[in-house]
Order: C-alpha cells, then sequence, then structure tokens
C-alpha cells in the first residue's frame, strides 16, 4: 500500500464492498450499487419511462435543450466536502452520481483515500459526465457544481467537463414546501412530501470532521454512514425529481394540478407558472389554490398575485373583488388600498373613491403604527406616499366637482357672498 495511504483504508474498502480504481491519475476508492427502487416505494419516479413532459421541464428550467427530456441523459450528483463554507480551500473528498437504469437507480461513489488521489476521482467524474449531458442536483448550482468546477481548474491537467443542462431541484421545492414544511433540507422533503424516514443519519455538520479524523488515522467506521447518507441524498433528489416533475407537468398539459395533495401544492405551482410567463395556467392554479384552505400568509399572497395577473388581463372586475376582501394594515392590505386608489382615479375615473381608499389607508397605517406591526422606515415611507397622492387626488376630484357643476348650469357657482358693513349701506341709501 502506497505510505500516503491512510491505516484504516483498506478495512474500510472491506466495509464498503469497494474497489480500488485506476486511470491516468492514479487511484481512488469506487462503491456501485443498484436500487430497484426509490425511498416510500414510488418506483415510477426512480425510472421514469419514455421522454419526460416538456410542459415540466420548461417550468422547471426553461432553456435547456429538447434532450433534457430524455431521462437516460440525466445524471444525479451529490457531494461530501471538507467544509460547508465553500472556497478554494474547501474540496469534495466523496463524489456521489447516480443515474437511472434498468428500472432501477444506478449508484456510483468516488471516494480520495488522501488528497493525491483528487486527480483520479475529477477524471472518472468527467468521464461519467460525458455519457450524460445533463446535470441533476439539489443546491448545485450554488454549492457542488461550482466547487467542483473550482477544484477542476486548479489541477490544471484537465479540462472542466460542461453540462449541457443543470437541474437544481431545491429551487422548485422552495416554491412548492418551504410554506408548508419551513425547512426545505432533503430529508425533510423526503419525510413529509416523499413518505420516506431515513431513520439514523449523520448530521451533515460533523462529516468534515469524520473525515479528517480517517486521514489522520483514525477509526474508518463512521466513514460508511457517510456513504450511505451520500446514497440517501442521490436516492432522494432522484424520488423528489419526480415528485416535483409530475406537479409541473399536469400544471404545463391541462392548466391544473390534480397531483397536488393540498391547497399550497397548487399554490406553489401557480408561482411556479407565473414566474416563467405562463399566466393563463398561474391564474387558473392561483384560483384553485384559494378555494383549498390555506395559511393566511399563502391566502394573502395567492390573492395579491391572482388580482396582479387579474388586471394585467384587464378583467378589473375579479381584481377589485379581490382587492376589496384584503384590505387591511398587513402588506399586502396596504397595497390593496393603494391598488383599489388607482382603479378608481384612471380605470373608474372617480377620483373622490380614489381619495377615500388613500384616507382609509392612512388610517390602516397610523393603527399599524401604534401597534408596532410595521418597520419605521416602512411606515414613513408609506405615509409619504399615500398623502402624496391623497393631495394630488383631493385637488383633482376638486376640479372635478366644478367642472361637473359648470357643465349642468352652464354658468359658475357663485362666489359667495360677502356681507358689507352697516355703515356702508347707510350711505348708499342716503344717495
Amino acid at each position: 500500500m502506497v505510505p500516503d495511504i491512510p491505516e484504516g483504508a483498506e478495512r474500510l474498502a472491506y466495509l464498503l464492498g469497494a474497489a480500488t480504481q485506476r486511470n491516468r491519475y492514479g487511484e481512488h476508492l469506487a462503491v456501485r450499487r443498484w436500487f430497484s427502487e426509490a425511498p416510500g416505494d414510488q418506483a415510477s419516479a426512480c425510472a421514469p419511462e419514455g421522454e419526460l413532459d416538456r410542459g415540466a421541464l420548461r417550468l422547471l428550467a426553461p432553456e435547456a435543450p429538447k434532450f433534457a427530456a430524455d431521462p437516460r441523459e440525466w445524471l444525479f450528483l451529490d457531494t461530501e466536502t471538507t467544509g460547508l463554507a465553500g472556497g478554494t480551500g474547501t474540496y469534495a473528498f466523496l463524489v456521489g452520481i447516480a443515474w437511472w437504469d434498468a428500472g432501477g437507480l444506478e449508484v456510483e461513489q468516488f471516494f480520495m483515500r488522501e488528497h493525491s488521489e483528487e486527480q483520479s476521482l475529477l477524471e472518472a467524474l468527467a468521464e461519467r459526465m460525458a455519457d450524460r449531458r445533463v446535470l441533476a442536483t439539489f443546491n448545485g448550482k450554488t454549492f457542488d457544481w461550482p466547487l467542483l468546477e473550482t477544484r477542476y481548474r486548479m489541477a490544471r491537467t484537465m479540462r472542466v467537463p460542461a453540462p449541457r443542462a443543470h437541474l437544481d431541484f431545491l429551487h422548485p421545492s422552495r416554491n412548492l414546501w418551504r410554506l408548508r414544511l419551513g425547512s426545505v433540507r432533503l430529508p425533510e422533503l423526503e419525510k413529509h412530501v416523499l413518505g420516506w424516514n431515513r431513520g439514523a443519519d449523520v448530521m451533515s455538520e460533523l462529516i468534515p470532521e469524520i473525515y479528517f479524523n480517517f486521514v489522520r488515522g483514525g477509526d474508518p467506521g463512521p466513514l460508511v454512514h457517510v456513504f450511505q447518507h451520500n446514497q440517501m441524498d442521490l436516492r432522494g433528489l432522484a424520488a423528489l425529481s419526480g415528485r416535483v416533475l409530475a406537479l409541473l407537468a399536469e400544471a404545463g398539459t391541462s392548466g391544473e394540478a390534480a397531483g397536488a395533495t393540498n391547497g399550497l401544492e397548487l399554490f406553489g405551482v401557480s408561482r411556479i407558472c407565473e414566474r416563467r410567463g405562463e399566466a393563463k395556467r398561474a391564474r387558473k392554479l392561483y384560483a384553485q389554490s384559494l378555494a383549498s384552505e390555506l395559511p393566511p400568509e399563502a391566502e394573502r399572497t395567492a390573492r395579491k398575485s391572482l388580482a396582479r395577473l387579474a388586471k394585467r388581463e384587464g378583467d378589473y372586475s375579479l381584481a377589485r373583488e379581490l382587492w376589496e376582501s384584503m384590505l387591511g394594515n398587513s402588506r399586502e392590505g396596504l397595497e390593496a388600498y393603494e391598488q383599489l386608489a388607482i382603479y378608481y382615479e384612471h380605470e373608474a375615473r372617480e377620483p373622490h373613491r380614489a381619495a377615500a381608499m388613500a384616507r382609509k389607508a392612512l388610517g390602516e397605517l397610523r393603527r399599524a403604527n401604534r401597534l408596532g406591526t410595521i418597520a419605521a422606515v416602512a411606515y414613513r415611507q408609506a405615509r409619504a406616499r399615500f398623502e402624496h397622492r391623497l393631495a394630488r387626488l383631493e385637488r383633482k376630484a376638486g376640479r372635478t366637482l366644478l367642472d361637473a357643476l359648470e357643465a349642468r348650469g352652464g354658468e359658475k357657482p357663485l362666489e359667495p357672498q360677502i356681507p358689507r358693513p352697516r355703515s356702508a349701506q347707510v350711505h348708499t341709501d342716503k344717495h
């Protein structure tokens, strides 16, 4: 054995059933396993048949090439690193990849027993990426892939592999489930969305120290749990991708989301559709989510979004109804006052009603300020905005009233008569 290899490396290979893999840059350990089912018995999510729905793919990644709809092009990726903050001193000592194959999920893991094996590991990953052009990750656009790109560049011995498309499932997961769950960490999504409980699992923040302890000659046993953690991440990601795409596919074809299990999922799909410019689908789904039970924050946001879309399409009847249902001293309620003031001024041509909305908004602002439910800066900005609008509307309402009186009688209203002093009246009578 090479002297620099930690003493526990042979035992680790035995515990994992790992093999030494060689290429032009040296050696590293490799582990390969095939799973017939995804977590939670969602086999269809793990092994899709045929191409994925293009509408769903467009919502997930609008600029992805057409071949990204072919699941045979996908390569799932997850790394375990020497630090969670990133930076040039952080590297991935374990890289896990997975792909759909033979009705199941093939998982392969590359491990560097010590740092000199990094280039060998990077070369093995580049070979796998050459076979599958679409990278699928969970927060990989922000963390995993930028870190690996940095390591390829620092190696200076090989070209940085470039995925033709990168699908990151963290961002749609936030839209779909953060309001319901709070945390959208992958284990939480597995438990509450996929119905799969990992059971005992190593904490992510402990993983770097477990690796360094192994490199220093410590017990290799805890590293087995790190490999299992990485495998579960990949299996959970594969199943989660199926769940996300099922929801988006239904939204992308019929405009509905029959696969949604609750109003919050409908609401989440609505937000994704709106952000991708699918206004008609978003409007329909927002209405469906409001027909179900939503928590107060999500309900206010859904009403606000649906009103915005209705206004954009010229449906002021629906927009006004939604704005009126939102009035109050919340952020959405104050915005509803402002939108109603705009509507009455520019669409209904009723500046006096627009002014009334501005007055009511100022009253709600003062109430929110007394209750301490609005930040001081936001209060001052909103107050100045509504006071400016009110002053302008009152001037406009006065001119409108004057014009109406002139049109009715053909004359200007009489100026108020100022009584003359009695002495002046007597003087006039004498003459």
